[in-house]
């Protein structure tokens, strides 16, 4: 069902994102890029958070279905950090004449992309699983305090060739034409839902891996 009600989303924001007019018009036809490169992020801090989530439920019970869920959810938060980051270099390219330029908001995704393959290199350099799921659950809540910095601070305090929100005004005011912002909320709801279908797959076939191997001390 999932599955499903993700599919009819993402396929309605893939049309209405190149039928309906550019979110920016001074910014033309690259400003479509919005619809994709924002939900990105979204499910990037969305992810982190979930992997925060279940870091904390580790420590707290010692089940290491706990690490492996926190696992899955920093995979799928790195991968969608990525595509935030290779979205938005596109469309600097576009606009600025070239796919990097060391911009606030570039510096801090790929800051973030640093800090969560750090976090995978932990992981891999230890072999005992009781260690690994304790550092790695450590590191991970670490981590996500990080996001909110990068994400919503660094940006907003030193000066960025980033266009300025088109969602919301400097008086906190929705600025989106109707139709856009319901296309936007679709676009968010849409790769959200893909995220949680992602990363429940990921996490059955994880179990499912686990329960053959008959793996003392391990619960979902």
């Amino acid at each position: 069902m999932l599955k499903i009600i993700t599919g009819i989303l993402l396929s309605i924001v893939i049309i209405f994102a190149f039928l309906l007019p550019p979110p920016q018009k001074e910014l033309g036809e690259v400003s479509r890029i919005f619809y994709f490169h924002v939900p990105f992020a979204w499910v990037a801090v969305l992810a982190f958070f979930m992997s925060m989530r279940n870091s904390i439920l580790y420590l707290k019970n010692h089940y290491f279905g706990y690490d492996i869920k926190a696992a899955c959810a920093s995979r799928l938060g790195f991968l969608f950090c990525f595509l935030a980051l290779l979205s938005g270099s596109i469309f600097a390219k576009y606009s600025w004449g070239t796919f990097w330029n060391w911009d606030p908001r570039q510096t801090s995704v790929f800051i973030l992309i640093l800090i969560y393959g750090a976090y995978f290199a932990l992981r891999s350099a230890i072999d005992n699983e009781k260690r690994r799921a304790v550092f790695a659950s450590v590191y991970s809540i670490l981590a996500f305090c990080s996001v909110p910095f990068f994400v919503f601070v660094v940006p907003r305090v030193f000066q960025s060739l980033h266009p300025a929100d088109s969602i919301i005004d400097a008086s906190f005011r929705l600025q989106l034409p109707f139709k856009l912002l319901v296309l936007f909320l679709t676009s968010l709801l849409g790769f959200s839902f893909l995220f949680l279908w992602i990363y429940k797959l990921e996490v059955s076939l994880l179990k499912i891996s686990f329960e053959k191997e008959k793996r003392s001390g391990y619960e979902l």
